[in-house]
């Protein structure tokens, strides 16, 4: 595997949503991880097997790349706090579909203020909130899966 087609495989990944892509062959392994701001990716070449110590081959070099959002995005949000996900599961943003949502954009939310639940092996957990401030934007859709520390919700302390 190129280059070329690395770099169109991080742009193909990055572009589809997936959250982590890991691909194995022969003698590459690569693990593109991608997330709300950045796209990490990992290549590894395995080792030759060794047989005659004259034959030794010098290591592969490996690129790895990255591919990051605009920044405009990133300095616009940097004043705000973000709530992550303390656990794995889906993501609801009421406790059930007649109630209303926990948490509104707009709204103000005080410590320990509920502002989700997420759903892990049949257990509902409630996510309270650990700052106070005001909603400014729901990072997740109602129904979905969130990983351990994804962003769910952007709080302005102010």
């Amino acid at each position: 595997m190129d280059i070329k087609e690395i770099q169109n495989l991080i742009k193909f990944v990055a572009k589809s949503g997936a959250s982590e892509v890991k691909l194995e062959m022969e003698d590459v392994k690569i693990t593109i991880k991608t997330g709300p701001s950045k796209t990490e990716t990992t290549i590894v070449q395995a080792n030759p097997i060794m047989g005659d110590m004259s034959q030794m081959q010098a290591p592969v070099a490996v690129a790895a790349a990255a591919v990051t959002t605009p920044p405009s995005d990133e300095d616009e949000n940097s004043k705000y706090i973000t709530v992550n996900s303390p656990i794995i599961g889906t993501f609801y943003r009421k406790s059930a579909p007649d109630k209303p949502n926990f948490a509104e954009v707009g709204q103000s939310i005080s410590i320990g203020d509920t502002v989700c639940v997420i759903e892990a092996m049949k257990l509902f957990n409630e996510i309270e909130s650990e700052i106070s401030g005001k909603i400014v934007k729901v990072l997740v859709d109602d129904s979905s899966p969130v990983e351990f520390d994804q962003p769910l919700f952007l709080v302005d302390p102010s």
